[in-house]
């Protein structure tokens, strides 16, 4: 990153600094960069005596932060304090154990997780915390443009490749791939389609295979909340199946779906963007997607059985469902023995 000199915990950045840090295209092409700018930001938060604002809406566990006047006090996106780490040593250590987690899951994949030393760390949810604090680190540095619509892609992507980085992390393939689909029985027409993710345990396969899907792959749309693009979710896998004459398998990574509403008096509520219903009739009436994980999980995702079945979080993903949708399928003589 050009501004790495300028993101030291040592010294307090400026705004400037993380703007232009998130802008930086030259930036972000490891996990270490994620670490660095998420502790630059919390340095930040520390030292600058922001106003912290805790949400009205019960049970209280959403804050925002508001800039001063350089940044015609801006507010930050609402941010879950059970989550959220605040500390800049705090979230340093929890990302230095969060990589060591990485290797131990590259070394022992799906069995980690039964592991003793495994199970303490998988209880404290510390991957989801480490995970949203980081992302909601840039989101909340892309808050303080006077356009917030100037760094809004750039924060959505940020999102896709820090879920690519961790997913190469663990020894899996992983890429961004844009693919044109023929329409069967008509000569000529093709969809295109451009793909978040396509994930595989098979190097050779995407070596081999980088202009379609191969059957040992799995595709993954990875947002950084469902509000307007469940809907696309559902019908690309529609899509794909009919058009490739074979079940696709799709899953969805999201970070959250929550966005500031006025609760009263107050600008500073939340409200969930997710549509529970759209959700459940898109199961119904097209297909069912192969997983779909939050980093943090609405409570009726949790309470709800129907959404409980369909929906985990991203730390299940990440030691449990990455595995097997991505396992060889059984051969023959797996099957005979």
């Amino acid at each position: 990153m050009r501004n790495e000199e300028n993101l030291s915990a040592d010294a307090m950045p400026t705004v400037e600094v993380l703007q232009a840090s998130v802008q930086d295209k030259t930036g972000f092409t490891e996990l270490e960069h994620y670490r660095r700018l998420g502790v630059a930001f919390l340095t930040f938060l520390a030292r600058a005596n922001l106003t912290r604002i805790i949400s009205p809406t019960p049970p209280h566990n959403y804050i925002f932060y508001q800039y001063g006047a350089t940044q015609a006090n801006k507010i930050t996106r609402p941010l879950n304090s059970n989550l959220f780490i605040e500390s800049p040593l705090a979230f340093a250590e929890a990302f230095d154990r969060f990589i060591a987690f990485l290797a131990d899951l590259k070394k022992f994949q799906e069995k980690t997780a039964a592991r003793r030393s495994a199970k303490a760390y998988l209880a404290s949810n510390e991957i989801n915390r480490v995970i949203y604090t980081a992302q909601q680190s840039i989101g909340s540095i892309g808050d303080s443009f006077r356009d917030s619509n100037q760094a809004r892609k750039r924060i959505g992507q940020l999102f896709e490749r820090l879920i690519k980085f961790i997913i190469l992390e663990v020894g899996l393939e992983c890429e961004p791939r844009t693919i044109s689909v023929p329409v069967p029985n008509y000569l000529g027409y093709a969809m295109p389609y451009e793909l978040d993710v396509v994930f595989s345990r098979n190097k050779a396969v995407i070596v081999s295979e980088r202009k379609t899907i191969h059957p040992m792959e799995i595709v993954g749309s990875v947002k950084t909340t469902s509000k307007d693009r469940i809907d696309k979710i559902f019908l690309d896998k529609y899509l794909l199946a009919k058009m490739l004459g074979r079940d696709i398998p799709v899953v969805a990574v999201f970070l959250h779906d929550v966005q500031r509403a006025k609760k009263g008096n107050s600008i500073f509520g939340i409200a969930s963007t997710f549509k529970t219903n759209h959700f459940l009739c898109y199961s119904l009436v097209l297909n069912k997607l192969d997983g779909v994980y939050y980093v943090d999980p609405r409570p009726e995702m949790v309470s709800t059985e129907r959404l409980r079945e369909q929906i985990s979080d991203f730390q299940h993903f990440l030691t449990a469902d990455l595995w097997a949708l991505s396992a060889p399928a059984p051969t023959k003589l797996d099957s005979e023995t």
